[in-house]
């Protein structure tokens, strides 16, 4: 129901734009969040966007890197990410919030409901 695309390989400094399309899902009313999981360690929270679009929160490490967008029309959800670093490879998960969700659940894993299958990001240095 989540399809994440858009990973790869790419140098320190370059960009990618990670997308991920819902089917199957009342998508305009799910707040909808990105994760990534790097080799050997937890899944953690990387930005979430809420169901209209209007608030957005991004975790520290990518902040004025990673921007988060979603396209309601197209059922999409963006991220885009600049200034890459090797610390940022892992793969990206893309999520739906539990609808009904408060704004303090955006970060927890446990929240969401949906999860896309990853896109590997690469960053060589």
């Amino acid at each position: 129901q989540l399809q994440a695309s858009g990973g790869g390989l790419v140098q320190a400094g370059g960009s990618l734009r990670l997308s991920c399309a819902a089917s199957g899902i009342r998508f305009s009313t799910n707040g909808m969040g990105w994760f990534r999981q790097a080799p050997g360690k937890e899944r953690e929270f990387v930005a979430y966007i809420s169901a209209a679009g209007g608030n957005k929160s991004l975790a520290d490490p990518v902040k004025g890197r990673f921007t988060i967008s979603r396209d309601n029309a197209k059922n999409t959800v963006s991220l885009q990410m600049s200034s890459l670093q090797p610390e940022d490879t892992a793969v990206y998960y893309c999520a739906a919030l539990r609808y009904g969700s408060r704004w303090h659940e955006r970060t927890r894993i446990e929240s969401y409901t949906y999860w896309g299958q990853g896109t590997l990001v690469t960053v060589s240095s």
